[in-house]
């Protein structure tokens, strides 16, 4: 099987198809080099949203339940292995006007229907915690379901499993694709941008905003276009650390739609993550790096105070004419798994899954 693309979602069809017996050659030419500037995986901050996500049915809902189940099983077999993954349960969405909380009170009612717990916090409930949330918030739905990891340490965890396992990397960009009509899914052949050649019965492309142009190639049109995301990691001055027995978050916490995520596991346990900014295109806006170093007006004194100790960017990739993510055999063993726009974290097992059912059943074959 070749699978190009070595983001989160590229990893993880990898990994998984490798496991269930498929020989695999994962492309990408950043493969084993630094991560790539503009990768949309490494602009995410790992928010898991599964519970919480606004909707009851369909292919979003399916996916993301899907997902919440295998995440917990996935991290437990690399953590078996050696791999660990820092994870963190929890999430916190902060209501900051009375539409949002109504919102929120009208899911908690819905979820609590089907035996999911979510929890209504109160403003009092609210300034209890250390550090202290913005003053603005009406409430907050907490979901102890929901959580974060660490997208960078899974993709680690993934690459060196699967490498493990048998997987074979090329760390080149894919410089032509073409039909071979050989072998059960159709038969494709890879030429890198070093002059390597690789033949597969299967193609599967994770391969973010590049997608669109690779199918242009083969005479299929999927537009993509690039959402730009930045995000902060920042380290508390003066406060206590968010391992501190009295700090009482719960996890992540939503507000205004930009994410802080605590990471008491990073040295000294006083930094955050905070991110990611909406920013079509591929160039960042000042003006919304300066919101999202504010937390969306938080007016919090001490995140005014805390230190920038790294700053990050990266394109995400949103389809332009179909909902997020695209799942889709195009012609026989041409898969695509790509687009999924704010939630390749969170949809990764998922859609492995998916693929590999597509190839394990011949599905599209």
């Amino acid at each position: 099987m070749l699978v190009l693309g070595a983001g989160l979602v590229g990893l993880a069809s990898a990994w998984l198809l490798q496991r269930r017996g498929h020989p695999v050659v994962l492309v990408d030419p950043a493969i084993d080099g630094p991560p790539p500037a503009g990768g949309g995986s490494w602009a995410a901050l790992g928010v898991l949203m599964a519970q919480v996500f606004h909707r009851s049915s369909g292919r979003g809902w399916r996916l993301r339940q899907r997902s919440h189940a295998l995440w917990p099983q996935w991290l437990d077999a690399l953590e078996a292995e050696g791999h660990a993954v820092a994870r963190r349960a929890g999430l916190l969405l902060l209501a900051s006007g009375d539409a949002e909380l109504a919102r929120q009170q009208r899911l908690a009612a819905e979820r609590q229907r089907r035996g999911v717990s979510l929890g209504l916090w109160s403003p009092e409930r609210l300034r209890e915690l250390r550090p202290q949330l913005p003053a603005a918030a009406l409430g907050g739905l907490h979901s102890p379901g929901d959580g974060q990891l660490d997208p960078g340490q899974a993709m680690a965890a993934l690459l060196a499993s699967a490498r493990a396992g048998g997987l074979t990397c090329l760390p080149e960009a894919a410089s032509r694709l073409e039909r071979t009509g050989q072998g059960a899914g159709g038969g494709w052949r890879l030429i890198g941008s070093a002059g390597s050649s690789v033949e597969a019965p299967w193609l599967v492309l994770c391969t973010g905003v590049a997608t669109a142009a690779l199918l242009e190639s083969l005479g299929h049109s999927l537009p993509m276009e690039p959402v730009l995301g930045q995000a902060l990691e920042l380290e508390l001055n003066g406060q206590p650390a968010w391992s501190a027995p009295d700090s009482g978050w719960p996890g992540a916490v939503a507000w205004r739609g930009i994410n802080l995520v605590p990471r008491p596991d990073l040295p000294g346990g006083r930094r955050l993550w905070l991110g990611a900014t909406l920013e079509p295109g591929c160039r960042p806006n000042p003006e919304a790096l300066s919101d999202l170093r504010g937390w969306g007006e938080a007016g919090l004194d001490w995140l005014g105070s805390a230190t920038v100790t790294r700053h990050w960017q990266g394109q995400r990739c949103r389809p332009c004419q179909q909902p997020a993510p695209v799942l889709e055999v195009l012609e026989p063993g041409l898969v695509v798994a790509s687009g999924h726009y704010r939630n390749g974290v969170l949809l990764a097992p998922a859609t492995a899954e998916w693929v590999a059912s597509r190839i394990t059943t011949g599905v599209g074959a």
